[in-house]
């Protein structure tokens, strides 16, 4: 099995590194290709790689093409790899707002994986949502689905509505766990904290409290009623979120992040 990946930016390179350190590619070193001049002496240096500098030395030879250009570059891409891509080769789509069916009409082939990574990927914590065209068979789905997983974890959705749905949840997500992160450090530094201090309360903080979701099924609502007691601090806390609509707002920001990747697809 030949791997491919076209552009070695954030997430291209995230699940490159993740794949050709699996024992998936039999041995076999996983290529990439890229434009820009520093990166390809990056990622030769690295020896990591199958580092390409012209795509028609690349794209005919793979079974699997990861596209991880951003999705205004996609539509220059597919203009120039048109002509070299078959039916038989699978494209696995990193791209937010680009769907199987624009895939499939500006490359002329069938086997299309959509997908919505998410930034963790990069230190194998990621989450991948997935769907497909329905002329990905099983075994090849299979495949994907273990490739996807070298960078944390997957999760097969029915239709493309919910790639944009996890691009408002997971894809997005991770910007708003730093946002309030952000705010929670700048409300240390106001009380007195250090920059130092101040980061450490509110990382351990965060990592503490998913590692206990994560190993317990209580919901977040109980594991607040259990921290909060009536009269308290954390119930004081609480009380002012709730009272400026804090949660509302949450999900209005998750909302707007879902409809503008229904509008990129549009766009595209």
């Amino acid at each position: 099995m030949k791997i491919l990946v076209i552009g070695a930016g954030n997430m291209g390179l995230t699940y490159a590194e993740g794949m050709a350190s699996s024992p998936l590619l039999n041995r076999r070193k996983l290529m990439i290709f890229d434009i820009d001049p520093d990166k390809i002496i990056a990622l030769k240096e690295s020896g990591k790689f199958d580092v390409y500098e012209k795509l028609e030395d690349c794209v005919p030879r793979a079974d699997v093409i990861f596209i991880g250009v951003k999705p205004y570059h996609s539509e220059e891409l597919f203009s120039r790899i048109q002509g070299m891509v078959h039916q038989e080769q699978i494209i696995v789509s990193l791209m937010a707002g680009v769907t199987i069916e624009t895939i499939q009409a500006q490359l002329g082939v069938q086997k299309v994986v959509r997908t919505m990574p998410n930034l963790p990927a990069q230190v194998g914590k990621g989450v991948t949502s997935y769907t497909e065209s329905a002329e990905v068979s099983r075994v090849e789905l299979l495949m994907i689905r273990n490739l996807l997983d070298t960078t944390g974890e997957s999760i097969r959705v029915e239709n493309q509505n919910f790639i944009d749905a996890s691009t408002g949840i997971s894809g997005s997500g991770p910007a708003y766990v730093f946002y309030f992160m952000q705010s929670m450090m700048e409300a240390a530094l106001k009380m007195g904290f250090s920059e130092h201090d101040s980061r450490v309360l509110v990382s351990q903080t965060f990592e503490g409290a998913v590692e206990l979701f994560n190993r317990s099924d209580i919901s977040p609502n109980l594991w607040m009623e259990r921290v909060a007691s009536k009269g308290g601090t954390t119930r004081a806390a609480l009380d002012s979120m709730d009272d400026n609509n804090v949660k509302e707002l949450i999900k209005d920001a998750a909302y707007a992040a879902f409809d503008r990747a229904v509008e990129l697809g549009k766009e595209s």
